[in-house]
């Protein structure tokens, strides 16, 4: 049998349970979520900030 299909046989059982997370990890990971929106969203606006820097400077000679 191969290594790669030798846990393919068994049913999957991951659906049938239910997830369980403690509300202190719960709270961590929303944290770590809304940081990394954070920093998303200020790339993107750095970005366009420079993007209409570059714009402007295009058009202005």
């Amino acid at each position: 049998m191969s290594t790669l299909t030798q846990r393919l046989e068994r049913p999957l059982q991951w659906p049938a349970r239910r997830l369980r997370i403690s509300k202190l990890r719960k709270a961590r990971l929303r944290r770590i979520a809304l940081h990394g929106l954070a920093l998303l969203s200020m790339g993107s606006v750095l970005t366009a900030l420079i993007a209409l820097r570059t714009a402007i400077l295009c058009f202005a000679r």
